[in-house]
């Protein structure tokens, strides 16, 4: 079975070394994305990037391959990431937000997993 929606992708990108209250920031925001029941996140790491400082982190480069590139993406609803908002605006000091609507199709094969 196959559906399609219109959805919303949400994009932050952050530093692997980020943190909040004593934790990772990219793990506190897909806590709190799973404690507001969104419908997912998923978070990756980038090998290399440079962002508003411009230096370049990157795996080759021992000194700054602790603080590499990270990208947490999570998809749902206008309204899911509309009430998710404050809370990455709250987290998120240093770093690039950003939303685009998308379509979705949803594959499921009609049995329950």
């Amino acid at each position: 079975m196959q559906t399609e929606e219109t959805k919303v992708k949400l994009r932050i990108y952050i530093g692997e070394s980020d943190t909040w209250k004593g934790e990772n920031l990219y793990s506190a925001i897909v806590k709190k994305a799973k404690e507001m029941k969104l419908a997912g996140a998923t978070v990756f790491r980038g090998i290399m990037g440079f962002g508003a400082t411009s230096h370049i982190h990157s795996t080759k480069i021992l000194r700054l391959s602790e603080d590499l590139p990270v990208l947490i993406e999570i998809v749902d609803t206008r309204e899911n990431i509309d009430r998710f908002m404050p809370f990455v605006e709250e987290v998120v000091s240093q770093g690039m937000v950003t939303h685009e609507k998308i379509n979705v199709k949803i594959y499921r094969s009609g049995k329950d997993h």
